[in-house]
């Protein structure tokens, strides 16, 4: 099957060179030595976590936004949660219904035109992994804030007890 595309272009790798650290989390797999090791993780993460939401907005949500998907009755849109993070789903275009499943019927729809089948999976992947990067980085954000509380309160213990 070929996945030569018309419309979308896919994120290519000069896309996340900006992207601070975004090569390579050696950085994840060393001793945190000394105060704010780990405060200094939860920000790095989360700054590259953002990043990420914006590359999907202004480089996959763009395309998307413009013809000959916006012409679809089925649109990929932003979805921020509770925690701040924000992921692409599926939607319908009067937001009554989201999920995965849209853009499968969107795919055997006989009224997609064939010439976009091949984009909106290439669309598909693009926002699994992307979706994908952005968990990842919320999850080592999140495990790197809970493990500098936990630091902290151990060494607020150690100072009183050796006072």
């Amino acid at each position: 099957m070929s996945l030569t595309t018309t419309f979308f272009n896919p994120l290519q790798q000069p896309a996340f060179f900006s992207l601070e650290h975004a090569a390579s989390l050696k950085g994840l797999l060393k001793p945190f030595k000394g105060k704010g090791a780990l405060e200094e993780l939860s920000n790095q993460s989360e700054q590259l976590r953002d990043q990420l939401i914006n590359l999907g907005r202004l480089n996959v949500l763009q395309q998307i936004k413009s013809y000959p998907f916006a012409l679809l009755p089925v649109q990929l849109a932003q979805q921020t949660t509770g925690a701040g993070t924000a992921f692409l789903r599926w939607r319908t275009v009067d937001r009554s219904v989201m999920g995965v499943h849209l853009w499968d019927e969107l795919v055997w729809s006989k009224n997609t035109p064939c010439h976009l089948i091949n984009d909106l999976f290439c669309i598909e992947l693009q926002r699994i992994s992307l979706n994908m990067q952005i968990s990842i980085m919320h999850s080592i954000t999140r495990q790197a804030r809970e493990c500098a509380e936990k630091a902290a309160h151990a060494e607020s213990v150690f100072q009183q007890r050796i006072k």
